[in-house]
């Protein structure tokens, strides 16, 4: 399973991003995914994930109410829409995908989007 981050960037406080992950490969085996984030010197934190048929989805307290998880498996895609960012969220932001076949399970990663929130 390969997976693609897109969608980062530069924005002011209050503003929104949408990220995607695209992922491709061997799809059929992802259950569960996830949007993880890094600041500099802290470490990597769960920001929501989502179970294979969306659902149910998990929210960090901090980003409850003002973010949004979703996946579309028809286009092996998932998104977080970001609204009412601030400066806080600036991170590395990173997907990621639990995939499981058979006895084997193995979480997978993208390499990472850079979200930059100005204030």
């Amino acid at each position: 399973v390969q997976l693609v981050e897109s969608g980062g960037g530069l924005v002011q406080a209050g503003g929104s991003l949408r990220l995607s992950c695209a992922a491709s490969g061997s799809t059929f085996t992802i259950n569960t995914m996830g949007w993880y984030r890094q600041a500099p010197g802290k470490p990597r934190e769960l920001v929501a994930d989502i179970t294979k048929g969306g659902g149910r989805t998990n929210y960090a307290d901090s980003v409850k109410g003002r973010f949004a998880i979703s996946r579309d498996n028809a286009k092996n895609t998932m998104y977080l829409q970001m609204n009412s960012l601030k400066s806080e969220d600036t991170a590395v932001y990173y997907c990621n995908a639990h995939s499981v076949a058979g006895p084997w399970d193995y979480d997978y990663w993208g390499q990472g989007i850079q979200v930059t929130v100005s204030s």
